[in-house]
């Protein structure tokens, strides 16, 4: 037969999505030609793989060859289809048995002397073979991370050869078992008991770790902001099975790869005020996840806030709300996903001593509104929590005897008050829609008095109204409240800090 079909998969942001590689020989002057939307890359491996054919001791048919890549609409980049090629190839030639190769699917990139050489995106598409009945053939380097996919069955090679003998049945492999990598060490490097004082910030802290919030600190240079927010990820509840393959997922077809040593750890991603748009959110020719999605079940930390560049900021508006960034170019989109919880830092005016006990500051009125107007209204009406961080005196850093809790300590209530939320609702309370919030926030009278008296003075917009219920609902889950107090509502009020000076920010 001179007629050969193999599978592989393509990749479109995370997505792993299925190609089928038809192979046609025919008579002719041998010439190979490859069409289906194949990117230069792709059009290269037809010199990759006559040559690692040849050089694993098999026949390269010399006859014309037409190799079809379906559907002929999807974009394909890479080297990652060779292997597909390849086999293909050698069972349209008669070579190899055609009648078992839609058992497989073949991923690899193919070295002039047969070797296999790693591919990205093996994780996806690893995901994607569970709810198939094939064989995943894969470079042995690829191994490790797709032997995080529980309930799929892998072969994983060094050479051509190798499975060449595998399905003409001369040399059967060993199918390689789920095997997860071991989860790092919980012993975070940064514990909260570092943190001197500053009691209101990390009760904020816990706040935001048990619902999922995002948050701003605003203080002078020195008070703890930073260290605060780097002991965020000690708090958190351990990442779920699925929660880390999604995350590794989107570090295995990024630039960096997937570190084995991260599996189970929340990422924490704190890009410089530098950054690029692009390299916040993604994007170039051949989309890449940016640092929101690399921060996917993670946090995502930006120090000195106003000091980003404001149209860089304003790309972060929709992501907060979706949870999912989608990147689209002339030749191609992709979705990439982005459920990341902002911390962000900022001081509260240009020379950051705005109100400190000192009275250096010397900035005018003029000049800390410039600075505050940074950071616009719509994106600041997105986070959760503004959170003062004052200065500590001399006198409390010098206590010894003062208790300060460990973030082992801190974790506890915050699981409790997670699996509260999923006992009630499946989600964290930052997720629940405004439908969701009318049957788990019920308010008394004097709640709601509160609450009108806050919209009226304060100006609350209809989205941080519900971000103050969806906030109080966590402050009574981590006290242990089956109903919302008064008292609740106006903690959760006082954590809208901004929201009373709205008129140093632009709407």
């Amino acid at each position: 037969m001179s007629l050969a079909n193999t599978y592989t998969r393509a990749q479109s942001g995370i997505h792993a999505l299925p190609v089928n590689v038809e192979i046609h020989l025919s008579g002719g002057l041998p010439k190979i030609y490859i069409v289906g939307l194949a990117e230069t890359e792709v059009k290269e491996s037809k010199e990759r793989v006559r040559a690692a054919i040849l050089n694993s001791r098999l026949d390269f048919p010399a006859r014309r060859i037409t190799i079809n890549l379906a559907p002929a609409d999807l974009p394909k980049g890479g080297g990652r289809f060779d292997l597909a090629i390849a086999i293909g190839i050698l069972a349209a030639s008669g070579q190899l048995p055609n009648d078992t190769l839609d058992q497989y699917e073949f991923l690899g990139e193919l070295a002039l002397s047969g070797q296999l050489r790693p591919v990205k995106g093996i994780i996806p598409a690893a995901m994607k073979l569970r709810d198939r009945n094939r064989i995943l053939v894969i470079p042995k380097s690829n191994l490790k991370e797709a032997r995080l996919v529980s309930g799929i069955r892998i072969l994983a090679i060094n050479h051509l050869v190798e499975i060449c003998g595998h399905i003409s049945g001369q040399q059967k492999l060993e199918f390689e078992t789920f095997m997860p990598a071991d989860a790092h060490s919980k012993n975070y490097a940064h514990d909260l008991c570092d943190v001197q004082d500053q009691r209101y910030a990390k009760r904020a802290l816990e706040i935001a770790a048990a619902g999922g919030h995002s948050l701003l600190f605003i203080g002078p240079p020195g008070t703890g902001k930073t260290m605060l927010a780097s002991r965020l990820i000690s708090i958190l509840p351990e990442m779920t099975e699925q929660e880390a393959l999604e995350s590794a997922a989107v570090y295995s077809i990024g630039n960096q790869g997937f570190d084995h040593e991260q599996w189970m750890q929340r990422p924490y991603r704190a890009p410089h005020h530098t950054a690029s748009g692009v390299a916040l959110v993604g994007g170039g020719s051949y989309p890449r996840p940016g640092e929101i999605s690399l921060a996917h079940h993670g946090v995502l930390f930006l120090d000195e806030l106003p000091e980003f560049d404001r149209r860089v900021l304003e790309v972060l508006r929709e992501p907060i709300e979706s949870g999912t960034i989608t990147i689209s170019r002339a030749a191609r989109q992709a979705e990439f996903p982005a459920r990341f919880q902002l911390v962000a830092a900022m001081n509260p005016c240009p020379c950051g001593y705005h109100g400190h006990p000192n009275g250096q500051c010397q900035c005018s009125a003029e000049q800390v509104h410039r600075y505050r107007t940074r950071i616009s209204g719509p994106l600041l009406d997105r986070i959760d929590m503004h959170v003062d961080v004052p200065s500590i005196n001399f006198s409390q850093l010098q206590k010894t005897d003062s208790y300060e809790e460990s973030s082992s300590d801190v974790r506890k209530r915050v699981c409790a008050a997670r699996r509260q939320q999923h006992r009630r609702s499946e989600k964290p309370n930052t997720l629940l829609s405004n439908h969701e919030l009318k049957h788990v926030c019920h308010l008394n009278d004097e709640c709601i008095q509160i609450l009108e008296r806050a919209s009226e003075q304060l100006g609350l917009s209809a989205r941080a109204y519900h971000r103050v219920l969806r906030l109080a609902r966590t402050i009574a889950d981590i006290d242990r409240k089956e109903n919302i107090t008064p008292a609740i509502i106006a903690e959760a009020i006082g954590y809208r800090r901004l929201d009373r000076q709205t008129p140093l920010f632009t709407h």
